[in-house]
């Protein structure tokens, strides 16, 4: 542990502090933290300029605006990373009002599983001559959810062989993942797939950009890597997915490992120039949003569960013994902090499924009435549903419009409303869609009991808990005492509370936590009578989600599967990514592609 970062040059009274960096989906936020209290001080954000590319190759990256993307694609520029360290790190300490000279370290955390190919030296492949009109060179989102059908043969191979690492992942692999999306690189475009060097998360690219070292980090291998008991998945059993993958391991993914908390090196010159820092530094061994923000919520023991609620929701939470808990993303030793096994589920689509509403289901007059009341779409709708009853709206939906990632583990499903009339409102559907994400989160938490890992407590952090009915509804329908994080930046001082372990100014995560995380904020009890009201829908909720998502019905499957057939029938736009040619290659080897 790298402690003479933290006390060598500094005299014992004087104050010292940490940045964390939070990688969202759309933006990056840098908050300067002191060491000694955990005390936030000053934060900027920095939008990323390209945001999410799902339809087209943005023109100053591609050099036109005709390469189409199909559809469940969503990519990013990895250079947009890179200025959120030019320009937000140096705004939050400008913020903070600090002297850069007495930060001590920096740490980062990101969305996952979000992937970027790359050279050697860590050039991203879409930054390399002839390789910015091609799709596959650029960053992988968490949200990428074209890989499917490699997921889908990920885990039947797994099943069919026996794997002994697939009950870690509650059976199922998912597309988000490393592997699916692998695959798809070497099937779909095999010659950038026989470019890069190294499939990195971007976790640990970033951290790569501050000091120089590419360290593979112990939370993004276990859950989103198939790393278990100190290895991945055969050769044997690469193989059998595609011949070319059979090395993919050992030549595109294994590299040192680094333990949560361990510093991955120290800020080097040319990052230093970026964010104003002092060269040297410690620079943290990356980490997932969700996991980091445990520590933040002073969450380090078993049986804590945090749903990390944005516009998807992370729950993770640590416990003694290994337990197989059905669709859970990953039971991983250390992946939260040393020492316990941590687990995580989550789901795909919360806060996206509102603001898609919002954009695409309320009439004009609504948002008109909201903009006369002062309010935001999101605050008015929520002000009409809490007047109702539970139960008023007659409706009940499933949670799915961005697939299924815990229990069911599956992106083909999709979102649906039971019950609208004519006489359904805006604000009965609102509220049917926020009912439905608790449900989806009330799934999770019955699962880990059944499965032996009891869930003793209930915190929330995020965006989305200053949704005051929200956080109600949750209480209620899982029967939890609900606490929100005594802070609106998690991540980032879950990160900045890992930077000051990774300074030596902490022994481990657990005693740095319980000095700087943050106190419990506002507290949800249930109330009997919504909990038994709730009940009842719950029932109906297991009834749907059982039958559109366990083989009763396929019908979503069966959609999904009519929208790429019409997809295909569409002329390709100029310099297109051809579904055609994608369906075609599934599963070839690259010999066969490139043939």
């Amino acid at each position: 542990m790298p402690d003479t970062l933290f006390t060598s040059s500094s005299e014992p009274t004087q104050d010292h502090f940490v940045i964390g960096v939070d990688y969202g989906t759309l933006s990056g936020r840098a908050v300067v933290v002191r060491v000694r209290d955990g005390k936030e001080l000053g934060s900027a954000v920095h939008e990323y300029p390209h945001a999410v590319v799902t339809d087209f190759l943005p023109k100053d990256a591609a050099g036109d605006d005709g390469v189409r993307l199909p559809g469940e694609w969503a990519l990013q520029v990895p250079n947009d990373y890179r200025d959120v360290l030019r320009k937000a790190v140096p705004a939050a300490v400008a913020d903070a009002g600090i002297d850069p000279a007495a930060v001590v370290g920096i740490a980062t955390d990101f969305t996952a599983c979000t992937m970027v190919p790359v050279k050697a030296d860590g050039t991203p492949l879409n930054e390399l001559p002839g390789f910015a009109n091609r799709p596959h060179a650029y960053v992988k989102l968490w949200r990428h959810h074209a890989a499917q059908g490699q997921a889908d043969r990920i885990n039947r191979i797994a099943a069919e062989r026996g794997e002994d690492w697939l009950p870690r992942y509650g059976g199922l692999i998912s597309s988000e993942w490393e592997f699916a999306k692998g695959l798809q690189l070497l099937e779909e475009d095999p010659a950038a797939y026989a470019e890069m060097d190294h499939w990195v998360e971007a976790a640990d690219w970033i951290v790569w950009q501050l000091c120089g070292r590419y360290v593979r980090n112990a939370c993004t291998a276990g859950y989103k890597g198939i790393y278990q008991d100190g290895r991945y998945p055969s050769e044997d059993f690469l193989a059998a997915l595609n011949p070319d993958f059979k090395d993919f391991v050992s030549t595109k993914l294994e590299h040192t490992i680094g333990r949560l908390g361990d510093a991955a090196g120290t800020l080097t010159a040319e990052a230093a120039a970026w964010t104003g820092l002092p060269e040297g530094i410690a620079v943290a061994v990356g980490n997932v949003d969700a996991h980091v923000t445990a520590p933040a919520a002073k969450a380090v023991e078993s049986g804590q569960l945090v749903a990390i609620m944005g516009t998807s929701t992370c729950h993770v939470m640590n416990g003694s013994e290994l337990r197989e808990v059905p669709g859970m993303c990953g039971a991983v030793d250390g992946g939260i902090v040393p020492g316990l096994w941590g687990y995580e589920a989550g789901q795909s689509g919360v806060g996206d499924i509102f603001g898609w509403f919002t954009k695409y289901g309320v009439p004009p007059e609504y948002h008109q009435a909201a903009k006369e009341a002062g309010l935001g779409i999101h605050e008015y709708l929520t002000e009409l549903a809490s007047r109702q009853a539970i139960g008023e709206h007659g409706l009940i939906a499933l949670d799915w419009h961005s697939g299924n990632r815990s229990v069911l583990v599956d992106h083909e499903l999709s979102g649906i409303v039971v019950g609208q009339t004519l006489a359904t409102r805006p604000e009965d559907t609102y509220r049917a869609l926020l009912e439905a994400t608790a449900f989806g989160t009330r799934t999770i938490v019955d699962a880990f009991r059944d499965a032996g890992v009891p869930v003793k407590e209930f915190i929330v952090a995020g965006g989305l808990l200053k949704n005051r009915l929200l956080m109600q509804i949750y209480a209620d329908a899982t029967g939890l005492q609900l606490s929100t994080i005594g802070s609106e930046q998690g991540p980032a001082l879950g990160s900045a509370i890992h930077a000051a372990v990774a300074a030596g100014a902490y022994a481990d995560i657990r005693e740095a936590a319980a000095a700087m995380g943050a106190e419990p904020g506002e507290v949800y009890t249930p109330v009997p009578e919504n909990a038994a009201a709730y009940d009842e829908l719950f029932q109906e909720y297991k009834t749907l989600h059982d039958y559109f998502g366990r083989g009763g019905n396929d019908v979503m499957r069966r959609l999904k599967a009519i929208q790429r057939k019409a997809a295909r029938a569409l002329p390709p736009a100029a310099g297109s990514l051809s579904e055609t040619a994608l369906s075609e290659n599934a599963g070839k080897t690259t010999m066969e592609v490139s043939a």
